[in-house]
Parts: structure tokens; C-alpha cells; sequence
């Protein structure tokens, strides 16, 4: 193991981390944004309501990542009218494509875990929120969503570290993420094990700060349910 190589190289790493961690955070926030509307509409009673979300879901955890990843990349690049229009700007750059691709993978999955967290909220509290003249509305707002947040974070901490290892495919559509850099690197190098081993001990130290991140939020949400609080 030559540990020279590692510090000479632990810049571009690190950059290429810092690449990571920012697709993470921007395609986790508009994933979410996505995902709550889609799992209020999987939990309706209406069929119709229903239907499109579940395509949704159905496809994007149907099929691969890389897939959806090269789909948006060099699919819509395909269409003339993509082409002339003013999404252009945005879909002919990897970056771009990469959060796209991402945001619509991760709220698939959110919209699921959320679907299942709104169904285990217990009905009596939403009975007495009825009980005390709440609206349907103000139900959703004030007990139904914060409660099945609460339920459904364990869960979401996980589909984050997913989106997280998932990540390293933006790597294949020319961007420099922490794998990315690595296979740059080593393209010079030819030094893989110091390398992909840098990089995996990057990836593992992200994963912790997620991981604690969300047993922090975790026992904060829970709080009240602790003894003497």
C-alpha cells in the first residue's frame, strides 16, 4: 500500500466527494418534494387517482438506474423538438442529466415508503383529529404527514445510502463524482487499490455522517415519548 499516493491524490478525492454528497442532497430534496404528493395519491380511494403514480413507481423501480441514467442522457438528445426547446441548456448537460435521473429514481421509492408510513398511522388518531372538527386538510397537515414522517424515517435513511452507492453511476455519463475521480486517477496512477480504497473510505465516512444524521433526527422526532420528557 503506498500511502504517498493516497495524500498526493486526496484532493481531487475529495473534490470529487464533495460532487457527491451535493448530487445526494439536491436530487434527495426535490426526490421528497416529489414523493409526498405521489404517496398522498397512492393512498386515495379513487382508482383513477391512483393509476398514474403507481406507473410511476412501477417503472422506476422496475427497471435499473444506469438504464434511467442513459435514458435521460442520451435519450431525449434524440428528439428534435427536446433539441430546439428551452430544456435543451439543461438536458445536454451531464450534471443536469444526473439530477434528473436521480430526483425521479428516489422519489419512486420515497413515494413508497411514505405510502406504507401513511397507512400505519393509527386511525383513532385520525379520528379524534375528525372528532375535534379538524378538516380533511388540516388532518393531512397537522396529523396524518408528520406522523408518517416520523414512521417512515428509518426507512428513508436507508433509500438516502442507496442513493448514495447509486451515485457512483453519474461517473458513467462523464462526471468527475468520488468514483469518477478514482477511475481518472488511476487512469494515471495505475495504482487502483490505493485509490478505489481512498475512496471507499470516503464513501464509508458520508455514510456515517448520514447515518447519524438521521439517528439524531430520529431520537429529536421521539423525544416526547422518552421518560421524564
Amino acid at each position: 500500500m503506498r500511502w504517498s499516493v493516497i495524500i498526493e491524490n486526496l484532493p481531487q478525492l475529495l473534490e470529487g466527494a464533495w460532487l457527491t454528497i451535493e448530487l445526494v442532497v439536491i436530487s434527495g430534496v426535490l426526490g421528497l418534494l416529489i414523493a409526498v404528493p405521489m404517496a398522498m395519491a397512492r393512498v386515495s380511494r379513487q382508482v383513477t387517482v391512483r393509476l398514474l403514480p403507481w406507473l410511476y413507481i412501477y417503472f422506476f423501480r422496475g427497471t435499473p438506474l444506469l438504464v434511467q441514467i442513459f435514458l435521460v442522457y442520451y435519450g431525449f438528445g434524440q428528439f428534435e423538438a427536446v433539441r430546439d426547446s428551452f430544456l435543451w441548456p439543461v438536458l445536454s448537460e451531464a450534471y443536469w442529466c444526473a439530477i434528473i435521473a436521480f430526483t425521479l429514481n428516489t422519489s419512486a421509492y420515497t413515494a413508497e415508503i411514505l405510502r406504507g408510513a401513511i397507512q400505519s398511522v393509527p386511525g383513532g388518531e385520525v379520528e379524534a383529529a375528525r372528532a375535534l372538527g379538524m378538516s380533511r386538510r388540516v388532518t393531512w397537515r397537522r396529523i396524518i404527514l408528520p406522523r408518517a414522517f416520523r414512521i417512515g424515517l428509518p426507512a428513508y435513511s436507508n433509500e438516502v445510502i442507496l442513493m448514495l452507492k447509486g451515485s457512483a453511476l453519474a461517473s458513467t455519463i462523464t462526471l468527475l463524482d468520488l468514483t469518477g475521480m478514482a477511475r481518472t486517477i488511476i487512469a494515471v496512477t495505475y495504482t487502483p487499490l490505493e485509490i478505489f480504497f481512498a475512496a471507499g473510505v470516503l464513501y464509508v465516512i458520508i455514510t456515517f455522517i448520514i447515518v447519524s444524521g438521521f439517528h439524531f433526527l430520529e431520537r429529536r422526532l421521539a423525544r416526547h415519548t422518552r421518560p421524564g420528557s
